[in-house]
């Protein structure tokens, strides 16, 4: 399904979407390559159009409508870039005001993380900053 450029997949199988490779700077879900970032949920892989160009600069409105599901997520896996950067600590208390943890790491590493504990059902979000 494409709105505007962005690319949306939907997966109702229990596991959801899971990154299967990585292109350039981007991730490959399935047959879909997401350059600019990928926003990752239970049942959707979205292409993160409001990405942010650095961690630095991560607001909690940059995730859209992320952790607006039932039931709410266990914690945000935050993929940071080519390498592990720290998210600013104002964003990390917005989200676990939330009830939500914040998990950071590179954006590979999140990437394989994330099949891991979505294979074991998990209940997780993430956020992939480009490689």
């Amino acid at each position: 399904m494409t709105d505007a450029g962005i690319k949306l997949r939907r997966d109702d199988s229990g596991q959801g979407p899971v990154v299967t490779g990585f292109q350039g700077r981007g991730f490959r879900v399935r047959d879909d390559v997401f350059p600019d970032g990928l926003l990752l949920s239970p049942v959707r892989a979205l292409a993160w159009a409001n990405a942010p160009a650095a961690v630095e600069a991560l607001t909690l409105d940059a995730l859209g409508d992320l952790f607006d599901f039932d039931p709410r997520p266990e914690f945000l896996l935050l993929g940071t870039g080519a390498g592990l950067r720290q998210p600013p600590r104002p964003f990390v208390r917005a989200v676990e005001a939330l009830g939500i943890g914040v998990e950071a790491m590179d954006s590979r590493a999140a990437a394989r993380a994330w099949g891991v504990l979505r294979a074991e059902e998990r209940q997780i979000v993430a956020a992939l900053l480009p490689l």
